[in-house]
C-alpha cells in the first residue's frame, strides 16, 4: 500500500509535542524540592550513576511510563512529516528524542530524594515513544493523517491551532479536581500567595489583594458557575468552526467529555463504585442553561462570540476564586498530591489553573482580528484572517 505524504503547512502537532515535553519535565521532577548533588569519588560511582537502578514498580506506575510517552512518539512524528520529512524519518527523529528524554529525566532524578530513577522506566518509556512513533508511521500510510487534515480544514477557520490546544487540553484540566464540575481558573488565589513571598521581608509586603475565599457559593451562583465553565470551550471553539451545526456538534461533545473526564477523576481518586459522587442537585439545571445559552450563542457571528466570550470566562475566573475548600475537595487534592497520582499532579493542575487564562488570550486576539464574515451559517466559511 503507498504511503500518503502530507502536505508541508503548519500543524498543531509541533506545539502540542512541545507542551507534552513540558508536562513530561514537570511530571517526572515533581516537586522541585530537596535537590541534592551526588559525591562521584570514582569512575565506578559515575558508572553506576548512568546504569540505573532497578527499584520496584507497581503497576500503575509501569503502564503510566507508557502510556505517558505515547502521546510524545505519536505528535513528533506527526509533526516531522508535516515538516516534509518522510514516515520512517520522522520515527527514527520521534524515536532518539524520546530516549534522550527520558534518559535525561532519570538521571535527574537522582538529585531528587522523593523520585526513584529507573531502568525499567526508561525501557517503558523509550517502548512508549516508539508506539506512538509507529502508530505515526501506520496512521501515514493509512492515509489516516491527510484524511485528518482535509476534515480539519473543512471544520476549523485558519490559523487555529492556538485554539485546538485550548480544546485538546480542557478535559486534561478536569482531571485535576476542580472545586465545583467544570471550575477551572482557580489561579487567582495562588498567584496572591506567590507575590506575598516574593515580597516577603520588604516594605511591600502584605501589600498584596487576597481573593475573598468564602466556602460554598449561593446555589444561583454555582449553577451559573458549572455553566460558564462548561460553555467555556464552546466559546473557543465557535470562533474556530465554519458552520452552525459543527457548533452545535461541539456543545454536545464538550457535555460528554466533561462529564466523562469528571466522572474519571472521581472514580480514580474514590474508586469506581463512587464514580458518580461528584453529581450534585445543581448539576443538572445547570447543564440545560449552558446548553440553552450555547445553542443561542450558536447563531452568532464569530466577533460577537468572542466578545461575549470574554465576558463569560473572567466571571467564570472570579466565581471560582471565590470559593473556599471542603473537606470532599481537600481528600481530592490529598489523593493527587501525596497518592499515587503525584506523576499527575503539575500535568493537569497547571492545566486547571491556567487554561481560563489562556482562553482569555485567544478570544481577545480572535474579538481584534478583522472578520470577513458575518458568523456560522448551513453552507457558508467566513473566515478569520
Amino acid at each position: 500500500m503507498p504511503s500518503h505524504r502530507l502536505a508541508h503547512s503548519r500543524s498543531s502537532a509541533a506545539p502540542l509535542a512541545w507542551i507534552w515535553v513540558g508536562l513530561i519535565v514537570y511530571a517526572s521532577l515533581h516537586p522541585f524540592s530537596g535537590w541534592r548533588w551526588m559525591a562521584l569519588g570514582s569512575a565506578t560511582q559515575v558508572l553506576q550513576l548512568l546504569w540505573l537502578p532497578t527499584p520496584h514498580s507497581s503497576r500503575f506506575d509501569l503502564w503510566s511510563n507508557f502510556l505517558g510517552y505515547l502521546p510524545l512518539g505519536l505528535l513528533i512524528s506527526i509533526a516531522a512529516q508535516r515538516n516534509g520529512r518522510t514516515a520512517t524519518s520522522a520515527l527514527v527523529r520521534a524515536l532518539t528524542a524520546g530516549v534522550i528524554l527520558s534518559l535525561l529525566m532519570e538521571l535527574l532524578q537522582h538529585l531528587l530524594p522523593m523520585r526513584a530513577p529507573s531502568r525499567i522506566d526508561w525501557a517503558l518509556n523509550s517502548a512508549g515513544t516508539a508506539v506512538g512513533a509507529l502508530a505515526a508511521a501506520g496512521m501515514s500510510r493509512l492515509g489516516w493523517l491527510v484524511a485528518w487534515q482535509s476534515l480539519r480544514d473543512r471544520w476549523l477557520v485558519p490559523h487555529g491551532a492556538a485554539g485546538l490546544l485550548l480544546l485538546l487540553s480542557w478535559p486534561v484540566g478536569l482531571l485535576f479536581p476542580p472545586p465545583l464540575p467544570f471550575a477551572q481558573g482557580q489561579i487567582l488565589l495562588r498567584l496572591a500567595q506567590w507575590l506575598d513571598e516574593l515580597l516577603a521581608d520588604t516594605a511591600f509586603q502584605g501589600w498584596g489583594l487576597w481573593p475573598d475565599a468564602q466556602g460554598r457559593l449561593a446555589p444561583g451562583l454555582e449553577l451559573l458557575t458549572i455553566a460558564l465553565g462548561l460553555l467555556a470551550p464552546c466559546l473557543v471553539g465557535y470562533v474556530m468552526t465554519r458552520r452552525l451545526w459543527q457548533r452545535l456538534v461541539l456543545l454536545v461533545g464538550a457535555l460528554l467529555i466533561g462529564l466523562s473526564a469528571t466522572t474519571l477523576s472521581t472514580a480514580l481518586n474514590f474508586g469506581p463504585e463512587h464514580a458518580l459522587t461528584w453529581v450534585t442537585p445543581v448539576l443538572q439545571p445547570a447543564i440545560w442553561v449552558a446548553l440553552v445559552l450555547g445553542s443561542v450563542l450558536a447563531l452568532l457571528p464569530h466577533r460577537l462570540v468572542a466578545a461575549l466570550g470574554l465576558v463569560a470566562l473572567t466571571s467564570l475566573i472570579a466565581l471560582v476564586n471565590q470559593i473556599g475548600t471542603d473537606p470532599y475537595f481537600a481528600q481530592s487534592l490529598q489523593g493527587w498530591e501525596q497518592g499515587r497520582f503525584i506523576r499527575f499532579h503539575g500535568l493537569a493542575q497547571w492545566v486547571g489553573w491556567f487554561w481560563p487564562l489562556g482562553a482569555l488570550a485567544f478570544l481577545t486576539a480572535r474579538s481584534i482580528a478583522p472578520p470577513t464574515g458575518d458568523g456560522p451559517r448551513g453552507s457558508s466559511s467566513p473566515q478569520w484572517r
